[in-house]
């Protein structure tokens, strides 16, 4: 039988790909604005844990709002309110620097209002048959995506002076996420059911026999390679260039080769694979780090990319979509997806967070290129934790006997 998407699948998809279009425009170059203000890693490290924390409280706290009221409304709101945070940083300028925690809180209750949302329309859209189809076109639009914008905002920073080149990007994207809200208006309104239980995400972790119990673990261990990769090896192309063309250009080929590498993924990666896909892919992303122990340098830098851009979907698809299948696993959960998506994220914003903070702790003590290749080798290694306590979950057998 042809595995495919609906309309409504179709239409979320493409309120996403434009927010992560603004994202990929703005949000590459973001790290590297305030890092040219005040080099200080230890300040880009606080600045992503003043998001973390705002997005897992706000996860938690608008739980409510989408369960019981209305969650498109959550979505355009967090669409509207990262616009808010852009023109804010405009306003700001080089000044934005002394704002890092308001501004941190203020994007990650943004984007914790947009991804709660997406999450919950996301699982209510597809199902356990095309989710991985789903995810792999997320990954795909992410790649093109990040092909398209950063080697544009690139291009513009570094033919414009001073920071011109930067408030016409954060422009851009304010239009963007405009744009993104209008379309979001031609998603079906949900129906809202049951009564919002605070405190269920924290039950899962007590009951005896869940599964949740492994995901959550894993979970964790996912997020502690994010909350650093996800803005250190932009800033260290950065640092090793001095270049934003050439960060631009580090983005447009990995971009490029993960748009192929899903794309491949989408098309043939089935649920099956994912026990044997997921380990392989978490030894090959530890694998592509080691040449940085030999030195950081945009070549060794590369090959990091080129290689994560590989192996990624075999790691992050049986992630994704294992998790989702838990909500679906019975009818209990899907009565309680809002909460399971809370706990998701929460799980995922305790790992980052944990691993932010032992990044700060290293360069608080050290900034030389060995001790910051440490960090990125040692965070690198959570692939492998994450499977390991997901594997249960990821094994065909376990699966079948879940769903009588």
């Amino acid at each position: 039988m042809k595995i495919s998407l609906n309309k409504q699948s179709i239409l979320l998809l493409s309120v996403n790909g434009l927010f992560v279009l603004a994202g990929a425009l703005s949000g590459t170059f973001l790290n590297v604005y305030l890092w040219k203000s005040r080099q200080d890693y230890s300040m880009i490290g606080w600045f992503t844990i003043s998001q973390q924390l705002a997005l897992g409280l706000t996860f938690w706290v608008a739980g409510k709002w989408v369960k019981e009221h209305n969650k498109m409304n959550a979505l355009r709101m967090g669409t509207a309110v990262t616009g808010l945070f852009y023109l804010l940083v405009l306003w700001a300028g080089k000044e934005a620097v002394n704002y890092i925690w308001p501004l941190g809180i203020l994007l990650g209750t943004a984007l914790g209002l947009f991804w709660l949302a997406f999450n919950v329309v996301y699982f209510e859209v597809t199902d356990a048959g095309n989710r991985d189809l789903f995810n792999g076109w997320v990954g795909l639009l992410g790649s093109v995506t990040g092909i398209a914008g950063p080697l544009l905002s690139g291009w513009i920073i570094s033919r414009l002076e001073d920071d011109q080149g930067y408030r016409i990007i954060f422009t851009i994207s304010l239009v963007i996420y405009g744009v993104s809200v209008l379309l979001s208006f031609f998603l079906k309104k949900r129906k809202a059911q049951g009564t919002y239980e605070w405190l269920e995400p924290f039950r899962r972790l007590g009951r005896q026999g869940d599964p949740w119990r492994a995901a959550v673990p894993g979970l964790f261990a996912q997020g502690l390679r994010e909350g650093v990769f996800s803005f250190l090896i932009y800033l260290l192309v950065y640092v090793a260039t001095t270049q934003e063309s050439k960060l631009g250009q580090f983005s447009f080929i990995t971009s490029a080769v993960g748009l192929g590498s899903f794309w491949l993924a989408g098309k043939w990666f089935k649920p099956g694979y994912r026990y044997k896909g997921m380990l392989i892919g978490s030894v090959l992303l530890v694998l592509v780090i080691l040449p940085m122990l030999w030195q950081v340098s945009y070549s060794t830098l590369l090959i990091w990319g080129i290689g994560t851009s590989l192996f990624m979907p075999l790691y992050i698809l049986p992630m994704v979509s294992a998790g989702f299948d838990l909500m679906g696993a019975s009818a209990s959960n899907v009565e309680k997806r809002v909460e399971l998506v809370v706990l998701r994220e929460l799980s995922l914003m305790a790992g980052r967070i944990a691993g932010t903070l032992v990044f700060i702790g290293v360069v608080s003590y050290s900034r030389t290129p060995s001790a910051l290749t440490w960090v990125l080798v040692v965070l690198g290694c959570a692939p492998l934790l994450s499977w390991f306590y997901m594997r249960q979950l990821l094994n065909p057998r376990y699966r079948r006997e879940g769903s009588k």
